[in-house]
C-alpha cells in the first residue's frame, strides 16, 4: 500500500478503526523500549556459550497469567541455536514409575544453553494437588525435597532463575473471556481453564505455602505482577538480565526493576500474610 492510499484510508476510517490502529502504535512503541533489552540477552546467551556456562529459567503462575507471551519476548532476538523452551505435557505411565524430577532433569542445559520451563517440577505444587493428579503423599515428599533439588543445581553452577506471573482474578476472567470468543485464541482455553475461577481461593492457598517452603537465599522467586503485559514482560527481561555478570553490558540501560509490580518472593510472603491478618484471606 502507497503512503498517500493509507492516509485516505486513514482519514476515511471510523472510530473503531483508529482505537484499533492506536493499539497497534501503542504495541509498536513498547516493542520498540523492549528490543535494547532484547539484545542484551544475546549478549547474555554468547557470554554463557563462550564459558560453558548453564542458564535454566523457571516460569510459573496461573492461567491467563502471561507466561507465553512473556517467553516469547524473551526469546524472540536469541540464537535459537542456544535456547530451548520446554513445555511437557502430561506424564506418560513409564514416566509416571519414575522418579517425579527424571523427566525434568532430562531437558536440563548443555553448556553455553539456556532452558526456559514453561511451567515445571512446580505443578506438584500447585496444579497437581488441586484437582488430585497427585496424591497427598507425593505433594508433601515435593515440597519436603524440591529446596535440596534446586540447591544442588546451583552447587553444580547452573545459573537458575524462578519467576512466578502474578495476575488478578479479574484480568485473569477477562483473558479467558477473549480465549472463549477470539477465534486465534480458543486453543489455549482448556477444561481446566474453566475451573480456575472457581478455585481461586484454593490456587492462592497453595501459591502461598509453595513461596513458603520455597523461597530460600540459595533459590529465590521473583514475583511479577503480569496485568499490565508489557511492563510484566520487560521486567522479566530485565531479572533474567541481572543473573549473569555477562560481557558488554551496555551501561546506558537501566536494569532496575519496577518496583510497582517486582516483588521478591519475601516480601510476597509478606504482602500475603498481612491481607490473611487484615481480611481474614489471601488476595494476591
Amino acid at each position: 500500500m502507497e503512503y498517500q492510499v493509507f492516509l485516505d484510508e486513514l482519514a476515511q476510517g471510523d472510530e473503531s478503526f483508529k482505537q484499533l490502529l492506536y493499539k497497534r502504535y501503542l504495541r509498536y512503541k513498547e516493542d520498540e523500549k523492549m528490543k535494547p533489552y532484547q539484545a542484551e540477552l544475546i549478549k547474555l546467551q554468547e557470554h554463557l556459550e563462550k564459558y560453558h556456562q548453564k542458564m535454566i529459567v523457571l516460569v510459573e503462575g496461573r492461567d491467563a497469567a502471561g507466561k507465553g507471551g512473556s517467553i516469547r519476548r524473551i526469546t524472540r532476538y536469541m540464537n535459537e541455536k542456544h535456547y530451548r523452551v520446554v513445555a511437557l505435557g502430561k506424564p506418560s505411565n513409564v514416566q509416571t514409575s519414575q522418579w517425579y524430577f527424571q523427566r525434568y532433569v532430562e531437558q536440563f542445559p548443555r553448556g553455553g544453553e539456556i532452558v526456559l520451563f514453561d511451567r515445571s517440577w512446580y505443578n506438584r505444587a500447585m496444579v497437581e494437588p488441586i484437582f488430585k493428579f497427585c496424591t497427598q503423599q507425593q505433594y508433601t515428599t515435593f515440597m519436603n525435597t524440591v529446596s535440596q533439588f534446586e540447591n544442588d543445581l546451583v552447587e553444580h553452577d547452573i545459573v537458575f532463575h524462578k519467576i512466578y506471573f502474578s495476575v488478578s482474578k479479574k484480568t485473569q476472567q477477562e483473558r479467558f473471556s477473549d480465549r472463549e470468543t477470539n477465534q486465534l485464541k480458543k486453543w489455549k482455553l482448556s477444561e481446566i481453564d474453566v475451573q480456575m475461577q472457581e478455585k481461586w481461593d484454593e490456587f492462592t492457598e497453595m501459591k502461598y505455602q509453595m513461596l513458603k517452603c520455597t523461597h530460600s537465599h540459595t533459590s529465590p522467586w521473583a514475583i511479577i505482577r503480569s496485568n499490565d503485559k508489557h511492563r510484566a514482560h520487560l521486567n522479566a527481561i530485565k531479572s533474567i538480565l541481572d543473573k549473569v555478570d555477562y560481557e558488554d553490558r551496555n551501561m546506558s540501560l537501566d536494569y532496575t526493576v519496577d518496583e510497582d509490580i517486582y516483588y521478591s518472593g519475601a516480601r510476597e510472603i509478606e504482602l500475603m500474610e498481612n491481607h490473611l491478618r487484615e481480611t481474614g484471606k489471601f488476595i494476591v
